[in-house]
C-alpha cells in the first residue's frame, strides 16, 4: 500500500495530524482536506499535498477525493459549547454526509471514520464500556456528542444500504503534543499546570495518547472488517487522578477540594451567557458538567484481539502535552 493515494480530513488538527503523520512515517501519499482558515502548524515540514475546502462543500470534497485509494474522515466540530449549536449537528452530520457519498463516487476502497466514544453509553456502575453499548440520540448529552451519533448512524446506513467500505474507530480521550486549539482536555492540562483549578468534580476518563490513536486508525485500514466499530482507548482515571498527576509534573500541589456538581452549574451558566458576547467557549459548561455525571471509562479489548491495538500508559502523553504546551508558549 505504500505510495498509494489516501485522503485525511481534519488532518490541520489534533488527531487528524497524529494520522497524518503516521501516514507519512508509513510511506503512504497523503492529501490533506482543510479549509483555507484552518493553521497548518501541524503541517509544518510534512510531505503533503493540500486541497482546500470545507467538508459541507460538496464539490470541493470531489475534488479533493479525486483520485484518492483510500479516506480517513477524522475531521469534527469539537465543541461542547456553541452559540449556534446546530452548526455543529449540521457539520458534523451532513459533511460525514458529502465525504462518504463522494468515497462511493470516486470508487474508494476503504474508509476509516473517526466517530467517538461519545456514541457509546457509559455503564452506570462505571465499569469500562464496550462497542456494544450503543448510545441513541434521545439520551446524548449536548450538541456534539448527538452530532457524533447522527453522524456515526449515516455511515452505517451507507455500509448497509450503499455498500460503504468502511470501519469505524472511537478514540477515547487523546492527549499529547501538537495539540494546538486545543481540545477541551487540552484546556484542563493546562488550567491546571497553571494552577487554576482549585478543586474538581467526581469524574473520569479513558485517556490515551494522541499518536497511538493514529496507530490505530492505520490498523483499522490494514486489518479492521468493513463494518466493525473499534474502540481506541488508553487507561481510565478519575480527573482526581489526572489533577494530580499534572500537579507532580508541574511541582504544584495537587487540589484536594472536591465540589458538588449543583455548586458549580451556576458558574457554567454564567460562563455561558458571558460567552455569548466574548465568542470564546467558556472552560466550564452545563452540557460538560451533565456529561461529568458519568465516568467515562471505556474498553479497548476488540481493538487489542482484532487489531493487534496498544496504548502506552497515559501519563507519558501527558508528560509529552506538557512539554509540548511549554515549548510552544502556552505555558510559562
Amino acid at each position: 500500500m505504500a505510495g498509494d493515494k489516501v485522503l485525511v480530513t481534519g488532518a490541520s488538527g489534533f488527531v487528524g495530524s497524529a494520522v497524518a503523520h503516521a501516514l507519512v512515517r508509513s510511506g503512504y501519499s497523503v492529501r490533506a482536506l482543510t479549509r483555507c482558515t484552518s493553521p497548518r502548524t501541524n503541517l509544518a515540514n510534512l510531505d503533503i499535498e493540500i486541497a482546500e475546502g470545507d467538508m459541507r462543500d460538496a464539490a470541493a470534497v470531489k475534488r479533493a477525493m479525486t483520485g484518492a485509494r483510500f479516506l480517513f474522515h477524522v475531521a469534527a466540530d469539537y465543541r461542547l459549547w456553541a452559540r449556534d449549536r446546530e452548526e455543529i449537528l449540521t457539520t458534523n452530520r451532513d459533511g460525514t454526509r458529502n465525504l462518504m457519498q463522494a468515497a462511493l463516487h470516486e470508487g474508494v476502497e476503504r474508509v476509516v471514520y473517526t466517530s467517538s466514544v461519545a456514541t457509546i453509553a457509559c455503564t452506570k456502575d462505571g465499569k469500562p464500556a464496550d462497542e456494544t453499548m450503543r448510545l441513541a440520540q434521545s439520551c446524548a448529552i449536548g450538541a456534539y456528542k448527538r452530532s457524533k451519533v447522527a453522524a456515526e448512524q449515516v455511515v452505517e446506513t451507507m455500509i448497509t444500504r450503499e455498500r460503504l467500505p468502511a470501519v469505524i474507530v472511537h478514540p477515547s480521550t487523546p492527549i499529547g503534543p501538537r495539540d494546538v486549539k486545543p481540545t477541551p482536555t487540552g484546556r484542563i492540562i493546562l488550567e491546571a499546570a497553571a494552577g487554576r483549578m482549585p478543586g474538581y468534580v467526581d469524574t473520569g476518563l479513558n485517556l490515551v495518547h494522541v499518536d497511538d490513536v493514529a496507530k490505530g486508525h492505520l490498523a483499522a485500514l490494514e486489518r479492521g472488517e468493513i463494518g466493525e466499530r473499534y474502540i481506541l482507548g488508553g487507561q481510565d482515571a478519575s480527573l482526581a487522578r489526572l489533577l494530580a498527576d499534572i500537579a507532580a509534573l508541574c511541582g504544584r500541589k495537587a487540589p484536594k477540594l472536591q465540589f458538588p456538581r449543583a455548586l458549580v452549574y451556576p458558574l457554567a451558566i454564567a460562563a455561558e451567557a458571558a460567552a455569548h458576547f466574548t465568542k470564546r467557549e467558556p472552560f466550564v459548561t452545563v452540557d460538560g458538567l451533565r456529561m461529568s455525571k458519568h465516568r467515562m471509562f471505556f474498553s479497548s479489548a476488540k481493538a487489542e484481539h482484532k487489531l493487534g491495538y496498544a496504548a502506552r500508559p497515559y501519563g507519558e502523553a501527558l508528560a509529552e502535552a506538557l512539554a509540548w504546551f511549554r515549548d510552544n508558549g502556552y505555558l510559562r
